[in-house]
């Protein structure tokens, strides 16, 4: 039998714990969302370690299953890998995967959240082996293009999952809100005129402009009882006219490389459909499984697999 590899996340918003072997086939992929209550626009570090430290054991132990097969552990520390990087909830992870390590007698590998997602993406990929890729992790909580190591583009203030979840909460819509959007703006045939675009400069944009004309018109509409799907099909639209924008000129400046999306906001249908039709035939791009686009440990294990296998 395949020796495996055990990878734990414990992010701000899904506990999760998964198992590779060798060759990078899953055998065990638990994610599980943590609970925010109605109206809320997220969790408190000190909750969301909380629900960790409750969720975890028992999902360790259905990972334990497999204990004997297991030949190292890997854990995401830190939502970045770069100096000073911290949250609370990843804590929770590490504890629990030092333990594993240890009571297992195998080696622990340490990452962060977002080379995490990075590699559940660029793992499954024609670009598994490509080196000089230009990396955009969009997520509830991060909005970063990466380039050989280096952020090179994004935001200057809130993530665009961020956007999606604060206007979807005013709405009424459940938290995280994202899934649910999508969803209203693939079944709307026209989308609202209401919003400004987004300015990208020198592959960096400010998001907090159109939250705020989003929530005020958000808030019009539920005061007169309208639908609200054109106001969300357009807020989609701007969305994926600034990863556009900023695709571009990242492209212009760095040269025509690969392009990798990743993060839970990459696996909308709709911005993946408006991506698609809009980008230009001579740019290599891929999305990851929408599965593997939201948070979760796969990326995590795999991590944990190579760093076993080229020690």
């Amino acid at each position: 039998m395949s020796d495996l590899f055990l990878g734990i996340d414990t992010s701000n918003y899904r506990t999760s714990v998964a198992l590779v072997d060798e060759k990078g086939e899953i055998l065990f992929n638990h994610r599980e969302l943590l609970d925010v209550p109605q109206g809320e626009r997220g969790l408190r570090q000190s909750v969301a370690f909380f629900n960790h430290v409750q969720r975890l054991p028992e999902v360790i132990e259905k990972a334990m299953a497999y204990r004997d097969r297991i030949r190292a552990v890997a854990v995401s520390e830190r939502p970045r890998p770069r100096e000073g990087s911290y949250m609370p909830c990843f804590t929770a992870g590490s504890a629990c995967a030092r333990e594993a390590a240890s009571a297992l007698g195998v080696p622990l590998y340490l990452t962060s959240h977002q080379e995490g997602h990075i590699e559940a993406v660029r793992y499954y990929s024609d670009l598994r082996e490509e080196e000089d890729v230009i990396f955009f992790h969009f997520s509830g909580g991060t909005t970063e293009a990466v380039f050989r190591n280096e952020i090179v583009g994004g935001t200057l203030d809130i993530a665009l999952g961020q956007v999606l979840d604060r206007v979807g909460v005013k709405l009424g819509l459940a938290f995280p809100s994202g899934e649910i959007m999508d969803a209203a703006a693939l079944r709307t045939s026209k989308a609202s005129s209401d919003l400004k675009p987004i300015k990208v400069k020198d592959c960096y944009m400010n998001l907090s402009g159109i939250e705020t004309q989003s929530i005020r018109k958000a808030e019009s509409l539920m005061d007169a009882g309208e639908s609200y799907d054109a106001l969300i099909k357009e807020l989609f639209d701007k969305l994926g006219r600034s990863i556009l924008d900023m695709t571009m000129q990242l492209i212009e400046k760095y040269g025509n490389r690969p392009v990798i999306f990743a993060g839970g906001v990459s696996s909308s249908e709709y911005i993946r459909r408006y991506l698609s039709d809009v980008l230009p035939d001579d740019v290599r791009y891929v999305f990851g499984e929408p599965d593997l686009s939201g948070d979760n440990a796969v990326g995590v294990a795999l991590i944990g697999m190579r760093s076993y296998l080229t020690r």
